[in-house]
């Protein structure tokens, strides 16, 4: 352990001599550096580490570059590749070249300029990475989904909360309007006592190439697999070079992910919980089915049909929507929902009630009666946090200490929600969570599901 951190600091030294050295040469400082014409002073800012920067994760970044109150300081990847295409998009953006580069996450870690990071790994590292993050005091904005494993979600919420971090989860969705507005008019009664919750999203996809082949060029495919079980590299597993349409196959891989379950499902879900959070207060009957692959590397579901039944008894209903998957089943007949809320974007969360119902996706809101829409909210209404932009929000609960839009507290509940129905279709049979003591009720096998994984010795936790 002591040799381990010894090799930290000395490889941490180096690169920030390196740095001082290449910012030795005197310069003109122009006024916004110092806060003048109206720009953040220096003192001001939060100082950000990226740790992940493949497409997601320099997508989320530019999120933060946008922001004259955040300064992205170093970057972290086990891709030589990503690191050069996300440093030239820093470089760019700031006119200049004071942006650091690690291939190990703990080097970034061990600086204690860095307020916060960003963590958008591959899936498996997610909890593995947030977790050393917050013992290093970072405050953290985490990539969704979050653990592979229901104990990997409840440790990251314990030590998160015991060290006192900000925490903000990945699903950006509660940054944007017409998601708080179907919320609000959920929870301030206006579609009448809420009955059912129906929720769909795109499924995993089939196939993957199961043949080994050669690790490509700057990929250090040791690290990347980290606490993952030990296998071979196939095409396409990290990058998505040769896929028609671009997509990686450890996506859909259970050493590394639960698939679109949790990938692509917590975001549709995470919004059926902030409509209706007391789902989670009590017992949860749960059952489900699914369909998985049975041929190439992909494994997870491709196909899933889910209901749950909570102790207000309100329903919810989890569908995955045909992603590769050619075959129309019960599980992912999309159509008659399609029709009924004149839905077409391949995900969404609908809220039935009483006197009405709302559906919302990324692309427009629905109501019926329509002019639920316009509904106009008094002082005496429920408000949710108003953030319209989801990093924005993140580095405001970092300089105020005031949890962020999606807290740890939610992103575990939201989390649960994609565990608990990836553990429904897998057993096939009826569930009951018993969601105070989380934990499944009189199910052995049920509630093995929910330890954390065997890591390769070297990547444990």
């Amino acid at each position: 352990m002591n040799t381990t951190s010894n090799i930290t600091r000395r490889r941490f030294l180096r690169s920030t001599l390196a740095t001082v050295a290449t910012c030795a040469v005197p310069e003109i400082i122009p006024p916004s550096a110092l806060g003048a014409d109206g720009a953040v002073a220096p003192s001001n800012r939060v100082a950000v580490g990226c740790i992940g920067v493949g497409p997601q994760g320099r997508g989320d970044m530019g999120n933060f570059l946008a922001l004259p109150e955040a300064r992205v300081v170093a970057l972290c990847d086990v891709a030589q590749r990503n690191l050069e295409q996300a440093l030239n998009q820093v470089n760019q953006h700031y006119h200049d070249q004071g942006c650091a580069t690690y291939n190990d996450y703990r080097e970034l870690l061990a600086r204690n300029d860095i307020d916060a990071v960003l963590v958008a790994t591959p899936d498996h590292w997610h909890v593995p990475v947030a977790l050393a993050a917050a013992r290093a005091g970072k405050d953290i904005y985490l990539e969704k989904p979050m653990g592979l494993t229901v104990a990997d979600d409840l440790l990251l919420r314990k030590t998160v909360q015991r060290r006192g971090r900000i925490f903000q989860f990945g699903t950006q969705q509660r940054s944007s309007g017409q998601f708080r507005l179907a919320c609000e008019l959920v929870r301030n009664g206006r579609i009448g006592q809420l009955q059912q919750v129906n929720v769909w999203a795109p499924a995993s996809r089939p196939g993957g190439s199961t043949t080994p082949t050669p690790v490509p060029a700057g990929l250090n495919y040791d690290f990347w697999l980290g606490p993952a079980p030990e296998s071979p590299y196939t095409a396409d597993k990290c990058f998505d070079d040769g896929l028609p349409g671009g997509w990686k196959t450890w996506w859909y891989i259970s050493d590394y992910a639960l698939g679109f379950v949790a990938g692509w499902g917590v975001h549709p879900l995470d919004i059926a919980y902030w409509g209706h959070p007391a789902m989670m207060k009590g017992s949860v009957e749960l059952e489900g089915k699914g369909i998985f692959p049975k041929e190439g590397a992909c494994n997870t579901a491709v196909a899933w049909d889910v209901h749950f039944s909570f102790a207000d008894g309100v329903r919810l209903r989890y569908k995955g929507a045909p992603n590769g998957y050619g075959e129309r089943t019960e599980m992912n007949d999309l159509r008659p929902w399609e029709q009924k809320y004149a839905a077409s974007a391949g995900h969404g969360t609908a809220f039935e009630g009483t006197e009405g119902w709302v559906m919302v996706d990324r692309s427009t809101i629905h109501t019926s009666p329509e002019k639920l829409v316009e509904e106009k909210f008094g002082s005496s209404d429920l408000r949710l946090v108003h953030s319209d932009h989801h990093a924005r929000n993140f580095i405001q609960a970092v300089k105020s200490r005031q949890p962020a839009i999606c807290p740890i507290q939610d992103a575990v509940q939201a989390d649960l929600l994609c565990h608990l129905s990836d553990i429904a279709i897998r057993l096939d049979r009826k569930l009951i969570w018993d969601a105070p003591k989380e934990r499944f009720v009189s199910d052995r096998e049920a509630n093995e599901r929910l330890r954390a994984r065997k890591a390769r010795r070297a990547w444990g936790v």
